[in-house]
């Protein structure tokens, strides 16, 4: 992710924080106090948004050091330090709490993530999110679904085309809504329609898409549209979406399919324990 979308991210929950400073800092520390700030898993997890964690505290102290324990991606244990930051007092005080949200609620994401990857690890297909993200957050909360292991689906509604239910309705049905595109479009964009029954399954493939989307079906569904779909078209991607869960996700890799989109890895990831301990560097007079 670009480091000026980062520190742009970072300058925005700051704001929230600190829009008329920390009173109870600065009354407390009025001249500078050298401090380490350490970060510190208080459960097991997959560790996400460390560069969010440096530009809340580089944003209020330029001359800030870290030291990284752990790398994206990794797993940490409870007790773990996660990444230590030497800075201004004030600095760590002031960006406590917005570090902490963004490596509590980023290392969720990897972590939920890992869970599902974990699922279908032995089946070949790929895990991908959604565009069910934090308004503002999408870049960011994406890069913690890679750090879990699972891949990004769409990161706006330029990236594809995708034809769900409204579009149909709004199109006069499925046939027409990808005839429509199929005329509009100027570049060959991939086009995924999304089908909820078998009626729609035909009306997808009579259409010509590039893949298809089964939408909240059951097990029994899938399978039966899977069978459809590799007899008319053999290496057509299959893609599942809704319903999905930690319970019947390897279930659903098991139906031939290639991709499952799961929102629940952005919209529903509980947010990681992560705790931060300040300790003084000032050497103390003899």
């Amino acid at each position: 992710m670009e480091t000026f979308l980062i520190q742009e991210v970072a300058r925005r929950a700051l704001a929230e924080d600190l829009i008329y400073g920390d009173r109870t800092s600065e009354a407390l520390l009025p001249t500078p106090m050298r401090a380490v700030g350490c970060l510190i898993a208080k459960e097991e997890m997959i560790v996400a948004g460390l560069p969010l964690v440096s530009a809340v505290f580089r944003s209020l102290d330029p001359t800030a050091q870290f030291d990284f324990h752990f790398a994206t991606g990794q797993s940490a244990k409870w007790g773990d330090i996660i990444v230590s930051v030497e800075a201004d007092a004030r600095a760590l005080l002031g960006g406590e709490r917005t570090a902490l949200n963004f490596i509590q609620r980023l290392s969720g994401i990897a972590t939920q993530t890992r869970r599902f990857v974990d699922a279908v690890s032995k089946t070949g297909v790929k895990i991908t999110d959604t565009r069910k993200t934090t308004p503002g957050l999408r870049m960011v909360e994406k890069e913690a679904v890679r750090a879990g292991g699972g891949w990004n689906h769409r990161f706006h509604l330029g990236d594809m085309v995708l034809i769900k239910d409204n579009h149909i309705t709004l199109a006069g049905g499925l046939l027409n809504a990808i005839r429509r595109v199929r005329a509009t479009l100027s570049h060959p964009f991939k086009v995924e329609v999304e089908a909820t029954d078998e009626r729609q399954v035909h009306e997808a493939l009579e259409g010509g898409c590039d893949l298809i989307l089964l939408d909240n079906m059951t097990i029994a569904q899938i399978k039966s549209a899977v069978a459809i779909i590799r007899k008319w078209a053999p290496t057509l991607l299959i893609e599942v979406s809704g319903g999905v869960t930690l319970e019947n996700v390897a279930a659903i890799a098991h139906c031939g399919i290639d991709i499952i989109s799961v929102g629940a890895l952005t919209h529903s990831a509980p947010a990681v324990d992560i705790s931060m301990d300040v300790e003084t560097e000032e050497i103390e007079p003899t």
